[in-house]
């Protein structure tokens, strides 16, 4: 396929053609990732849990990020590459603009930051100076200790009048992309209809204008036995990986991935 951008991700939400997103931590499964068709291949944080075996993201630190980018980059041929900016690396604008520069030099396309509105004038910042951002909203990971658990966010009015307004908001300071986890399916929709960037999902209902998984959920593999709801297994009925990856893709690109039973209700 050739090469996807910003350009190509808008085209696909103008269009109504869902984008494919997974995480990838090295060059072998960024090539597999490539032969199977996805679109965003995203270095995330959650690699302190699957990779390095923490029980949250928070040890991650910046030149990790930087190391798994890298090792990504040289694997990528034809995916947009997204890197996320790990925990306290954007506590101030100096910081974030600092911990930007080195995921991008290490060969991110965008870079993705936690939170909610006080990331708008970082943002803006960050868009000014060339580095596209996507924010991720809802449930954050590296928030955890403050929501008291990794749990659905914007169940009740309040929040959830307060995340559309967020989300309009941070588009509006230069945001490209938006990240939606653990958000009622109702909510994430409306919030897709709002904006005119791309909205991915995670557990976030199937009207999203794409899906992202972590890659060893989506195989099956888990050192803790706990899967999310919004997980399915594309290792049953195929034979090996290769497969697994393009029905993943298969099944979003259909829009019969996530059903009903991944998604959360208000």
């Amino acid at each position: 396929m050739p090469a996807i951008t910003l350009t190509t991700l808008q085209s696909l939400k103008q269009k109504g053609e869902k984008i494919t997103m997974l995480t990838c931590y090295d060059a072998t499964f960024a090539h597999a990732c490539n032969e199977a068709g996805v679109e965003v291949l995203l270095v995330g944080d959650s690699l302190g849990m699957v990779l390095q075996g923490h029980d949250s993201t928070l040890p991650v630190t910046t030149a990790e990020m930087a190391y798994h980018t890298a090792c990504v980059k040289r694997g990528n041929t034809d995916a947009l590459i997204l890197a996320d900016l790990p925990f306290m690396a954007n506590a101030t604008l100096e910081q974030t603009m600092m911990n930007s520069a080195m995921l991008m030099q290490a060969g991110a396309h965008m870079v993705k930051v936690e939170g909610q509105l006080w990331l708008a004038e970082s943002i803006r910042l960050l868009a000014e100076r060339g580095v596209p951002v996507c924010a991720h909203m809802g449930l954050t990971p590296q928030a955890v200790n403050i929501l008291g658990g990794y749990k659905v966010q914007g169940r009740n009015e309040n929040q959830a009048r307060q995340m559309r307004a967020d989300a309009i908001s941070l588009e509006q300071a230069g945001a490209s992309m938006l990240l939606l986890e653990c958000v009622p399916s109702e909510l994430a929709a409306e919030i897709t209809q709002a904006v005119k960037i791309p909205v991915i999902g995670i557990g976030a209902g199937a009207d999203t204008d794409g899906q992202v998984l972590v890659l060893h959920d989506m195989l099956g593999l888990s050192i803790t036995g706990r899967v999310p709801k919004f997980v399915k297994n594309f290792m049953h009925d195929q034979d090996n990986i290769q497969s697994a990856l393009k029905a993943y893709v298969s099944e979003v690109k259909a829009a019969t991935f996530p059903g009903i039973e991944h998604g959360f209700s208000a």
